[in-house]
């Protein structure tokens, strides 16, 4: 090769990657969004398809309509949602404020509730620090509270605006996300067996995720609401819908609402109560991810439980509630690239599988 070839193509590779990287910059705000689209443009696309069909190949028709139909049956229920989440955490706000100004102000305030504590006389030269660090403690607590209940509220609207955005892609996604999907795929040296097993795995872990995580979601937040109402903790609803999406955390999720819920009923003399909702939680909620999670889940993604927690978990961590399904996904991909690694390495260098080594009982 020439140094003017030589020269050219590294100029060119240059060239790609620093527009790519300013590309990726401006539309850095929308990418999850971007990419939401896609994942339920994906899942839609069969709904697309017979609309299409029926319609004699009207494409924009079928996509308007394929819309209009995930508008109706998510949308609605999103949007009563988002009310009802707005309307619980500003009464919550109205009713924890005073509260939380109390223990600021008057810090001596948590001895009421120390003195329900049974053994709390055993701490007695103790207890003048553990008010002090409790009045602190819970103060803090009660400020991040009212914060987040308030960043809800302000949060409202931008949901409802990438809802609409997401929407607005969709419906290109719907007419042109094959060719799209399959322009991109051209550019990697992967032979279509190949790129044909990545895309299965992709669409089978997200939907295997979407469906178990939802359900699990709903079946644990509808049971944890009705035994708050139940028992008369005031925001049931709210507590629900929050379990709903901290159902996204397997194993932990649940019990980051419950938990504290018992901590304070038990501290405010409330025993019977704190009781019934540890054993209400514990063995019927608890129970509902730890048997329909590796079902719905891992059996569909053919990945193992810890896997699923790991990547789980880190997903959110690195890119927020959407991490629940980009976490899967990229530990999915994860496997299967070291598969067709593996297979590619013994093809190229003819070795032999190594056989399952036995390990001595």
């Amino acid at each position: 090769m020439s140094e003017d070839a030589r020269f050219r193509k590294g100029f060119l590779l240059a060239l790609v990657v620093a527009i790519t990287a300013a590309f990726v910059f401006v539309v850095s705000s929308f990418l999850m969004t971007i990419f939401v689209a896609a994942i339920v443009s994906g899942l839609a696309h069969p709904l697309y398809s017979r609309l299409r069909t029926a319609l004699g190949g009207r494409e924009a028709i079928a996509s308007a309509l394929t819309l209009l139909t995930i508008v109706l049956l998510v949308g609605a229920p999103f949007v009563v949602v988002v009310s009802i989440v707005t309307t619980e955490a500003v009464r919550m706000t109205d009713d924890v404020t005073p509260f939380v100004r109390k223990l600021i102000d008057e810090p001596t305030t948590i001895n009421t509730y120390l003195d329900r504590i049974p053994g709390i006389q055993w701490l007695a030269p103790y207890r003048e620090t553990l008010v002090t660090k409790a009045g602190e403690a819970a103060g803090s607590l009660g400020r991040i509270v009212v914060s987040s209940l308030t960043s809800t509220t302000r949060g409202t609207l931008a949901l409802i605006a990438d809802f609409f955005l997401m929407l607005y892609a969709m419906f290109f996604f719907l007419i042109n996300g094959r060719r799209y999907l399959d322009s991109m795929l051209q550019y990697l040296p992967l032979r279509e067996s190949e790129q044909n097993q990545m895309l299965q795995r992709f669409v089978s872990v997200t939907r295997a995720t979407l469906k178990g995580t939802l359900l699990i979601g709903m079946v644990q937040g509808t049971l944890g609401g009705v035994i708050f109402a139940i028992l008369g903790i005031s925001g049931a609803v709210l507590w629900g819908l929050l379990m709903i999406v901290l159902s996204l955390l397997p194993v932990i999720g649940g019990a980051l609402v419950w938990v504290p819920a018992a901590i304070i009923l038990a501290i405010t003399g409330a025993w019977i109560k704190a009781l019934v909702l540890v054993a209400f939680s514990s063995l019927i909620i608890g129970s509902i991810d730890n048997v329909l999670r590796p079902r719905l889940v891992g059996h569909d993604t053919q990945m193992s439980d810890l896997l699923i927690l790991f990547s789980t978990l880190g997903g959110i961590a690195a890119f927020g509630a959407i991490g629940f399904i980009v976490g899967p996904i990229i530990a999915a991909l994860f496997i299967t690239i070291w598969e067709i690694f593996g297979r590619a390495y013994r093809d190229d260098l003819d070795v032999e599988p190594s056989p399952q080594i036995q390990l001595p009982h």
